[in-house]
């Protein structure tokens, strides 16, 4: 089971060297915006990210949270 983990966690680091590209129409309409004194776009751009980085891990540590729980209370049933 740790060598499939470290398998998979090996690929992500690999598979995530790209991540750092950009949409160069977005990026252009962002610098556009920001040099013109409108940060409203830009700020909004920025809290979408948040949430995108965000929602993967909520969903995950819930899911976790609960597994939790319940294999705390069946081994709490078996005592």
């Amino acid at each position: 089971m740790k060598t499939r983990l470290f398998i998979f966690c090996l690929l992500f680091l690999f598979a995530a060297s790209d991540l750092s590209a950009q949409c160069a129409m977005c990026r252009a309409t962002l610098e556009n915006n920001v040099s013109d004194g409108q940060i409203g776009i830009a700020a909004g751009l920025n809290i979408g990210i948040l949430y995108l980085f965000a929602a993967p891990y909520l969903v995950i540590g819930t899911i976790a949270f609960l597994w939790f729980k319940k294999s705390k209370a069946i081994t709490e049933g078996d005592a």
